[in-house]
């Protein structure tokens, strides 16, 4: 019991910034099994953002309350997604051979289409969000956030890892996930869809898969693989494109 708590604890050091026992740490042996719990990291990181939303909107507006959310959820998770999102966009945006794509990916500085990525994939989160009727918004925040990191997981699931792990910014969480571990992270990943009135909501999957397939498909062609930052990017967009998916739903829920 004691040393499945701390693959789950060494899950949340990994992904956020939320206090861990002293005795936690990177383990190799701990963090290849981590991923089982890459969802379950999710659904936390969503219910603080959803805390934050539902507290605020007592006080502020809708879009404010968002906003708020929006911070709290990069503050807790050090904006570790977001970053890999920008550093696929600056290396698929400027290189064209795997040895330069993955060189810019390396480089901490952000690029021009890092920037314009990751502003633009922000707003459209903040965007679609505001669509949502604000009683939901709690409830889709939290989905949001565990089924986009149940996708992420499907890449390294589905594709190799191609960087060395001396060559790499930060250890890889897992480079080998087992059906057992992968089937773990599912049931966590769509658990919240569970909390909503209508079935129909699952439709929402779809989307969000197809998003990491189109992503996977360029990592496949230049890169022969992933990295962990393209697994932050495949979080990052199935998470927007589950958001507008819910919208497209939201009619016949």
């Amino acid at each position: 019991m004691k040393k499945e708590l701390q693959i789950f604890l060494t899950a949340i050091m990994f992904f956020t910034r939320i206090p861990c026992p002293k005795w936690v740490n990177h383990d190799k042996a701990y963090l290849e099994k981590s991923a089982r719990y890459f969802s379950l990291v999710g659904v936390i990181v969503g219910s603080l953002g959803a805390l934050c939303f539902y507290l605020t909107s007592f006080i502020f507006s809708t879009e404010i309350a968002l906003l708020l959310s929006m911070v709290t959820t990069i503050y807790i998770t050090g904006a570790f997604h977001e970053d890999g999102f920008a550093d696929v966009c600056d290396g698929l945006g400027g290189g064209w051979s795997k040895e330069k794509i993955l060189l810019i990916m390396k480089d901490s500085r952000l690029g021009t289409y890092g920037a314009v990525g990751i502003l633009l994939i922000l707003a459209t989160k903040f965007a679609a969000l505001r669509e949502v009727p604000s009683s939901y918004i709690p409830l889709v925040i939290i989905a949001g956030h565990s089924i986009s990191r149940f996708i992420a997981t499907t890449l390294i699931y589905t594709h190799p890892y191609v960087r060395d792990t001396e060559d790499s910014k930060t250890k890889p969480a897992a480079k080998n996930i087992t059906p057992q571990i992968l089937l773990v992270s599912a049931i966590f990943g769509i658990a919240p869809l569970f909390l909503f009135k209508s079935s129909i909501i699952f439709i929402a999957l779809i989307p969000a898969y197809f998003s990491k397939i189109y992503l996977g498909a360029k990592f496949k062609k230049w890169l022969g693989g992933h990295t962990g930052d393209c697994a932050g990017a495949v979080q990052q967009l199935s998470e927007v494109v589950f958001y507008l998916s819910v919208i497209t739903l939201w009619k016949f829920i």
